[in-house]
């Protein structure tokens, strides 16, 4: 499944006029996670024990003409079984876990109610028998520029999961709208 791709890290945005029309957005990201002192890495590991060192991950975004996004996530190398938590966060990856800041949410609030997979990208799996794991969120709407950086990894599902791991992604909105 993986084949082909190199052991570093690899990431690839690609913004293209898709076949739905002239303003459609396209991102695709991908690397190989690295432990956090790793010099300009795209994926960092902060457990290695559940996110280990060269397991890799896989994020998509596709944004229509019109706002409809789609947010796919692959990986490889995880720990068989296990149920992990994943959200699009509002900034880049470090080597400091909390530098991704917040969850991106379409409708901002300070209420945890607003926290749920309906105002927020969430993308929870359970890793299957051979360490690989997807997951695919669709929402009517876009990302606001310059307010979605990253997907972070965490120790389990639903919101209070410790964060175990982050991949920096492009995302962005269809033709420049907010």
């Amino acid at each position: 499944m993986v084949a082909g791709i190199c052991a570093g890290a690899v990431a690839a945005a690609v913004l293209a006029a898709g076949t739905g029309g002239a303003h459609d957005y396209t991102v695709r990201s991908e690397a190989r996670f690295t432990a956090p002192g790793a010099a300009h890495a795209r994926a960092y590991t902060y457990d290695p024990g559940l996110v280990p060192v060269g397991s890799w991950i896989e994020v998509r975004q596709h944004t229509a003409d019109g706002g409809a996004t789609v947010v796919g996530l692959r990986v490889t190398g995880l720990v068989p079984g296990h149920e992990y938590g994943v959200h699009v966060h509002q900034k880049p990856c470090a080597a400091d876990p909390a530098a991704a800041g917040g969850h991106y949410q379409h409708m901002p609030s300070a209420d945890p109610a607003a926290a749920n997979p309906d105002n927020e990208v969430w993308l929870d799996f359970t890793a299957r028998r051979d360490g690989t794991g997807a997951a695919v969120a669709r929402h009517r709407w876009d990302f606001r520029p310059g307010q979605a950086s990253s997907v972070v990894i965490h120790d389990m599902p639903g919101t209070k999961g410790a964060r175990v791991a982050c991949l920096t992604v492009p995302f962005g909105p269809s033709g420049g709208r907010s």
